[in-house]
């Protein structure tokens, strides 16, 4: 398994480019890449994959909710949920940017986790019992997590960052 891969971002990204050498070996190019837990995908913007998440959410819920489901108070599985399984949701969303239709895409996941627990729900319902237990809206929770990931960035050193957090 090589460690090293070539993506391209911006407005030639399909374009063929030369082989690049490391060390006297080829590095391929690739349309999608792992960096730090992260999933990068080509194309014309700078863009992040968060289907790994989705997959890791479920497997960490389904695993919770399979142990202890139908023993467990809700308050038990949702202070487990909120715990565990969100952050897993939620990584990487600091970094990378987020549009509506990944937000809506994240918020289906808890939805579907949500449904599992109780069953049948509307939309209005899946809202109550988020605030009831205190999840916020996804839209809420990568706001939240951006800004501090940039609060924490400017206190720093890296002038670069904030500079350009400044520009969104």
């Amino acid at each position: 398994m090589q460690k090293s891969a070539c993506l391209h971002f911006g407005p030639r990204f399909k374009n063929v480019c030369a082989s690049v050498m490391v060390g006297g070996r080829p590095v391929n190019w690739v349309t999608s890449a792992r960096y730090l837990g992260i999933y990068l995908e080509s194309s014309f913007t700078f863009k992040c994959s968060f289907a790994a998440n989705k997959a890791k959410f479920y497997k960490a819920f389904n695993c919770i909710f399979g142990k202890i489901g139908r023993i467990a108070s809700d308050e038990v599985i949702f202070a487990l949920v909120k715990s565990k399984c969100l952050p897993i949701l939620l990584y990487g969303t600091e970094a990378c940017p987020v549009n509506s239709a990944m937000r809506h895409s994240l918020q289906f996941t808890v939805n579907r986790a949500l449904f599992k627990i109780f069953c049948a729900l509307s939309k209005d319902t899946y809202r109550d019992i988020c605030n009831y237990f205190g999840i916020w809206p996804m839209e809420k929770q990568i706001f939240a997590r951006q800004d501090k990931f940039s609060l924490r960035y400017c206190a720093s050193d890296s002038v670069v960052y904030c500079a350009i957090s400044k520009l969104r």
